[in-house]
């Protein structure tokens, strides 16, 4: 495991959570605006809340930040504490005044660098750091995403995901089918990693207020099926995202010529 932040002479927090979410073009505005608010309605429940009181500290920290290219990871909301439920409410209401804006391309190994930066920059003493992915597609730009989570992993951080398996975004041709696959072979590592896939739109805001809950407490949660990290030794190929885009160019000079 690699050396924490040094933050310790810092606030002590049970847990510091950083909430990457996808605004690539394969989703459209309609399905944006969707993830903003499942993100604010699960943060500001009485499970998320509960689960932060249970802590040893008492709270949390969190920050959020919106990824597409590796060159794109737009702040949403800097590291925050969450003590109380009027903290939860109070950043609830700072995502929904806000809008998203979809941007070119799918890094996830931008997103999990960004993080893990980050992590690394944390004003606070954290006893767990966990970064949390949401996409809806594979890597297809930037380094390749296996590098980016063995790097994050050696410095003791934990990456869960929430794959979202839905079709109705523009950007389909780039989408697998099995996504949570990828995700649990290709992203998510560390102590206790799990994924939650996301079927249906409607399934949203109960997916991330689940994992916030399990991220938070470690608690129990009943509800959607939670997906833990898979060590099978046959073969997946992590560069499907990348071989895709890859062959879409081809298709695409091949019609133009």
């Amino acid at each position: 495991m690699g050396e924490p932040p040094s933050s310790m002479s810092q606030q002590a927090v049970d847990v510091a959570l950083v909430l990457a979410v996808d605004v690539s073009l394969s989703m459209s505005a309609e399905e944006l605006q969707i993830q903003r608010e499942g993100y604010a309605t699960a943060i500001s429940s009485p499970e998320v809340v509960n689960a932060i009181r249970q802590g040893g500290h008492g709270r949390i920290a969190v920050t959020m930040f919106e990824w597409a290219a590796d060159s794109h990871a737009r702040e949403v909301l800097g590291w925050t504490v969450i003590e109380t439920r009027d903290d939860a409410e109070r950043i609830a209401a700072s995502l929904v005044d806000s809008m998203s804006y979809g941007q070119r391309r799918t890094s996830i190994s931008g997103a999990i660098v960004h993080a893990s930066s980050l992590l690394q920059e944390l004003p606070f003493a954290a006893q767990r750091y966990v970064i949390d992915i949401s996409g809806d597609g594979p890597n297809n730009q930037g380094a390749p995403v296996v590098w980016a989570r063995d790097e994050a992993l050696r410095k003791g951080f934990t990456i869960n995901g929430l794959p979202l398996m839905t079709r109705s975004g523009p950007g389909e041709a780039f989408n697998i089918s099995d996504l949570d696959t990828y995700y649990s072979r290709c992203v998510i590592g560390g102590p206790g990693s799990f994924m939650i896939p996301v079927n249906d739109w409607d399934q949203f805001a109960e997916a991330v207020r689940r994992k916030l809950v399990l991220e938070i407490g470690e608690l129990s949660s009943p509800g959607l099926p939670v997906v833990k990290v898979q060590f099978e030794q046959d073969a997946y190929d992590c560069l499907i995202g990348e071989k895709i885009w890859q062959q879409r160019l081809w298709q695409y000079d091949d019609s133009a010529r």
